[in-house]
């Protein structure tokens, strides 16, 4: 089931054992409290803690022509309105090929290219902000975030709302399980050659010694 504003509202109020509202309208102080977590960036906030997999854009970037640095790298590259935690920056179209020569100053990204290729997670309406997306695992860690940031006052009791806070508690292990349920969805990956591997090879992949490999120990 996609999530909605509703039920994130209930899931963090179901935390601190209080009770659920039946809409976004009521006029309950649960409900207030929620939108000012809400309006005071709270999805923002927990868009800002991992490197989400449902919210990640990809860019192709040219530097713009109203800037002309006075020193260092000669080109700067805007970051997009929708940018929240950069991901990668690369020279090509296909990440492989990541980007070392640049900076990250004050909204702007800068290089000696006139175009680069960034990879961000994004608080678009299609990306971050489009609860449809949010996997289980994330939808429940911002329940617990909303549940943080209230609970002080709605909690039933000092030690449920300790409990929710506390280093090892319901929201830090709500975060992690979304970082480990999203690292899961990363697609397989394979280990880099050792270097005992390329020193065999003379780093061309090919074996050069000769030799019965099956055999060897050393």
């Amino acid at each position: 089931m996609a999530t909605s504003k509703l039920l994130i509202y209930n899931g963090a109020l179901m935390l601190c054992e209080a009770r659920s509202i039946a809409s976004l309208t009521v006029n309950e102080e649960a409900r207030r409290l929620l939108d000012n977590v809400y309006d005071d960036g709270g999805i923002q906030y927990c868009l800002e803690q991992g490197q989400w997999r449902f919210a990640m854009r990809t860019s192709k970037m040219s530097y713009d022509t109203g800037i002309t640095p006075s020193f260092g790298y000669r080109r700067a590259f805007a970051k997009p309105a929708d940018w929240v935690n950069t991901s990668a920056v690369c020279s090509d179209e296909y990440f492989n090929v990541p980007l070392l020569q640049y900076t990250d100053e004050a909204g702007f990204w800068y290089s000696d290219l006139d175009e680069i290729y960034v990879k961000y997670v994004s608080n678009d309406a299609n990306y971050g902000m489009n609860l449809s997306l949010w996997p289980y695992s994330f939808t429940e860690y911002v329940k617990a975030y909303f549940a943080s940031r209230i609970c002080g006052k709605i909690a039933a009791s000092r030690e449920l709302s300790d409990s929710i806070k506390k280093r090892g508690g319901v929201l830090e292990m709500a975060h992690l399980s979304a970082l480990s349920r999203d690292a899961m969805a990363e697609p397989t990956k394979l280990l880099p050659p050792g270097s005992w591997v390329k020193a065999r090879t003379g780093n061309s992949g090919d074996w050069r010694d000769g030799g019965n490999r099956n055999s060897l120990i050393g």
